[in-house]
């Protein structure tokens, strides 16, 4: 009896934005089965329903009945297998969800296969039928024929995004393995050959550092180049959302280059070296852990630092940064850090268990209350990094914590936080309990002294421009200058502003949607004002004194006065 899982993927109207499934499944004698679609897809750490995407569930031309939010139940009559046909809208334009239009699909396998619930053992194949003018299909899946593929489980399944279109597909070849960067949406403008060039760099460079790549038959980087943004990792291939402007400032190229490479790192880093908790999946309810500080944060700390070890940034660029952005080198990740007045409120390890139900839920509240596990996981690695090689005076580093860890448990099993701080240990050569204590359960003030010591470094103030501030976060809203957060510790706070409320005047003077920052010029730091607010269509006044707009204390550089040593051990570390 078959144990094969088959489907057919048609696009019928592309310009309608859906996909059409036929899957025939095995019964395995069964009077009855019950179907399922996943809630969440890994590396995206949120129920995100996909089953309100699926529409027309139907066997022999029946509907068939849920069972659960998620779950259809299909009668056999007997029969070895079953034909179920139905369709998936898609018109999300993001990594974890589908997207469907005239010009080519994406589809996440999550959020697209409906399978057999508690039926191990099956394999899957999908065989997709491309409208008229569509060249290609890629995946990180095996291919059997013309736009056919073949998982051998429902995990792999899943875990590999599917594209079809007509794409700038870019092979290259790493330690005899094939590589594929294929980008939809060039369109004339994004330079696809010099893209290509440099993601095998990235490559090259992540392969020298682990030593040898985790996959054997090939690696696909999808780069949909689609207004839009974002990564997910997979176990050998990546999908990446970015805009067609991206190449033209170095400053966003550098945050497209540290995207490839931060999801590039997870094919070891998360996909293979995982916590515990995180396999075999459950995917229908949250799979929470304490430990997405490290295949997160670790991995945003190496996504940069080794674009500037495969020579795609400079120094300064990976130090200081080039802009503002997600990937604004180290500089931007402390500065975000020590800016966030949640990092006082939450640990990191309560902020990665709690990353289904805070971070991808954020609100106006979030950064007072919370901490990104990626931006103070970042900040962490590059503190363990500089203890290791202190402790070990330039020995070993956290590049060879992450090799150990992975030759221990980048298996099956995957690793529990007491290994992962022995490992740390181990290679360190002295004790990290208080180390880990602090950064890890407590909400304390990180120290940077022992690294910016080592490294031969210091933070270079920037002040700021002295102006009256308020430190509230607005946006013109048809008109209406609105407040959309207030941080901490802010005069905005303290003054009893609120988010949602309009400001409708400053001083008793009516103030436009767009000239804030120029009427607050007429204010001194210091000086008490009368505020008009709109809150809930009600007007009320609230008395404000601006602080001095802050400056950037977190910028670092290179210390001048940093000895023959100090400038050693930076040129070890970045090299």
């Amino acid at each position: 009896m078959s144990n094969i899982v088959r489907y057919t993927v048609r696009f019928p109207e592309p310009r309608t934005h859906y996909a059409e499934i036929e899957a025939v499944y095995p019964t395995a004698g069964r009077p009855a089965v019950e179907l399922f679609l996943p809630v969440w897809t890994p590396g995206s750490y949120l129920i995100r329903e996909y089953a309100r995407h699926v529409e027309n569930v139907r066997s022999n031309g029946v509907s068939l009945p849920k069972c659960r939010k998620n779950r259809w139940r299909a009668e056999t009559g007997g029969a070895a297998e079953i034909r179920v046909t139905y369709r998936v809208y898609c018109h999300e334009m993001s990594v974890r969800t589908n997207w469907v239009e005239d010009g080519f699909a994406l589809l996440c396998g999550a959020a697209t296969f409906i399978t057999v619930a508690d039926a191990p053992g099956l394999a899957y194949d999908v065989q997709l039928e491309l409208p008229a003018g569509w060249k290609a299909s890629a995946t990180g899946l095996d291919e059997t024929g013309p736009h056919r593929y073949t998982a051998p489980d429902y995990d792999t399944l899943v875990d590999s995004p599917i594209y079809a279109g007509s794409p700038e597909v870019y092979p290259f070849e790493v330690d005899g393995i094939p590589h594929c960067l294929v980008n939809e949406g060039e369109e004339g403008v994004w330079d696809g050959q010099r893209s290509a060039l440099d993601v095998e760099r990235i490559v090259r460079r992540h392969r020298e550092l682990w030593g040898s790549l985790p996959y054997r038959n090939k690696y696909v980087f999808l780069n949909m180049i689609t207004e839009a943004g974002g990564g997910l990792e997979h176990r050998n291939s990546v999908c990446m959302m970015t805009s067609r402007w991206a190449m033209r400032s170095r400053r966003t190229y550098l945050n497209w280059l540290s995207l490839v490479s931060h999801e590039f790192f997870h094919a070891w880093n998360v996909k293979r070296l995982r916590p515990a908790e995180l396999g075999p999946f459950n995917y229908e309810t949250e799979n929470p852990t304490t430990s997405l500080w490290f295949v997160e944060g670790i991995t945003e700390y190496y996504g940069q630092l080794l674009v500037h070890r495969a020579g795609l940034s400079t120094r300064e660029e990976y130090l200081e940064g080039c802009g503002s952005g997600a990937h604004d080198g180290l500089s931007g990740a402390i500065r975000t850090l020590q800016t966030t007045p949640g990092r006082l409120v939450m640990p990191i390890e309560q902020a990665s268990y709690d990353a289904w139900i805070k971070l991808y839920r954020p609100d106006e509240n979030t950064q007072n209350t919370s901490i990104s596990y990626y931006v103070k996981g970042a900040v962490i690695g590059w503190l363990l990094d500089a203890r290791i090689r202190h402790a070990t005076g330039d020995a070993k580093s956290l590049d060879d914590l992450m090799r150990l860890a992975y030759s221990r448990f980048g298996g099956e099993r995957g690793f529990t936080p007491g290994e992962i701080r022995a490992a740390a240990e181990q290679v360190a050569g002295v004790p990290l309990t208080e180390f880990f204590r602090h950064t890890l359960e407590s909400t304390g003030e990180l120290d940077y002294s022992e690294a910016l010591e080592w490294f031969g470094l210091r933070f270079r103030p920037e002040p700021g421009s002295g102006k009256a501030w308020l430190g509230a976060h607005t946006k013109n809203e048809a008109g209406r200058l609105m407040v959309t957060r207030v941080p901490r510790g802010t005069p905005a706070y303290e003054g009893g502003l609120s988010a949602d409320d309009e400001i409708v005047a400053i001083g008793g003077f009516r103030v436009r949607a767009d000239e804030l920052a120029k009427r607050l010029e007429n204010y001194r730091p210091g000086e008490r004002v009368s505020v008009l607010v709109a809150r809930r269509e009600k007007l009320m006044e609230i008395a404000v004194t601006p602080g001095a707009e802050p400056g950037n204390a977190w910028r670092l550089e290179a210390d001048p006065r940093a000895t023959a040593q100090q400038r050693m051990h930076l040129d070890q570390w970045l090299q």
